[in-house]
């Protein structure tokens, strides 16, 4: 394989963000050069809908045809949601959840991707896999599916159904559980010092249903748990990413990071190391928000390690595959045309069905935060 290939390849292994509502010349250029696999959109990229086609538009087509770009968001319910009204405003998802109706949290999650499907947004990072057993954790709360591993691995898994069903795909979060941490792994390191038994009990369970269902992604935890890895993160512990998840879990999608530019890990690792050992670990996609200069020394420092180590090429040539894997089942098209947005987004069926829940509108969540993951 060629340098240029090499790089092209570590490239499918970064989804990145950016400032500003209209795609920068510098992000199509690294598109079209297969130097990023994917791009995440934030509030502060979104205007309106039509804004929001045009600008997914404008991304997909700078990618080449065989490599092309996945756009992401998280778009959860509740207060996180970076689509918004005229969207459908949705609950969240705990009060989804706890109304015990399957066969309705797969229609939100449907009605969910739809609306995100017409805007050409194909990766939803969701559902939260996590169990709501700490009243007092900061970021997770009513962002999960129910408060024992039965509830959210039945209601969690419903409603990826019908985003699966929308023809997006998801992704379960926060491997391998952030449902009992007292802090926000967007401001510091968490711990969950809780033994084997009970992880494997409560924390992990839903995480194992959801592989064993076939969950085409996960995302990592920057948290640290003492039973599983003492000296380490999920995100850079090959004992979780890759001994557990895989080995015993059977998972066989997309472990994909969360935002590589959080606190919990960016306070005490360089980028280059972050991306070298996320991938050594197990990771197969890195998420980084911004700045440009992270996103492109994460990408010379994976191009570095895999000319330099045959075990580490290895790895980006099995992640580069899981990847594109997940793309090809990814089934969403480009946008909508504008004039057909209105009849598609916010339609009185889905207003019912968010309404149906009883729960408030949520407030804005453009300062949340749970605003990168």
């Amino acid at each position: 394989m060629t340098a240029s290939g090499l790089r092209r390849l570590a490239g499918q292994l970064l989804s990145v963000g950016f400032e500003g509502t209209a795609a920068p010349a510098a992000l199509r250029a690294r598109i079209a050069a297969s130097e990023i696999g994917g791009v995440m959109l934030f509030r502060p990229n979104i205007v309106d809908p039509g804004q929001v086609a045009s600008l997914v538009a404008s991304l997909r087509t700078a990618a080449p045809p065989d490599a092309p770009l996945l756009v992401s968001i998280d778009q959860e319910g509740g207060v996180v949601q970076r689509v918004r009204a005229p969207a459908t405003v949705w609950p969240p998802m705990l009060a989804v959840g706890g109304a015990g109706d399957a066969a309705r949290t797969t229609a939100v999650g449907r009605a969910l991707g739809e609306e995100l499907g017409a805007l050409g947004v194909g990766w939803d990072f969701a559902p939260v896999l996590d169990v709501h057993t700490n009243p007092a954790n900061p970021v997770i709360g009513n962002r999960a599916f129910g408060t024992t591993p039965e509830a959210v691995s039945a209601q969690a898994l419903a409603f990826w159904r019908g985003l699966r069903g929308a023809g997006l795909v998801g992704c379960g979060k926060h491997f391998p559980g952030h449902g009992d941490t007292r802090t926000d792994s967007h401001h510091e390191l968490p711990v969950v010092s809780h033994d084997l038994d009970r992880l494997r009990r409560v924390e992990l369970a839903p995480f194992a249903a959801a592989a064993a269902a076939g969950m085409e992604a996960f995302m990592t935890a920057h948290v640290l748990y003492p039973a599983l890895d003492p000296d380490r993160p999920a995100t850079l512990s090959r004992r979780i990413a890759t001994e557990l998840l895989r080995g015993e879990l059977g998972f066989r999608g997309v472990l994909v990071s969360d935002d590589l530019g959080m606190k919990a890990v960016a306070d005490r690792y360089s980028i280059e190391q972050l991306a070298v050992g996320a991938i050594e670990a197990g990771c197969d996609h890195l998420l980084i928000r911004e700045p440009e200069a992270r996103q492109s020394a994460a990408l010379d420092a994976i191009v570095r390690a895999a000319e330099a180590r045959a075990d580490f090429r290895a790895r980006v040539e099995e992640s580069a595959a899981r990847v594109a894997a997940l793309k090809a089942a990814c089934r969403v098209a480009l946008p909508a045309p504008a004039a057909m947005l209105p009849s598609l987004l916010g339609t009185p069926a889905h207003r019912a069905l968010a309404g149906s829940f009883g729960a408030a509108p949520p407030s804005d969540a453009g300062s949340s935060p749970a605003a990168t993951g």
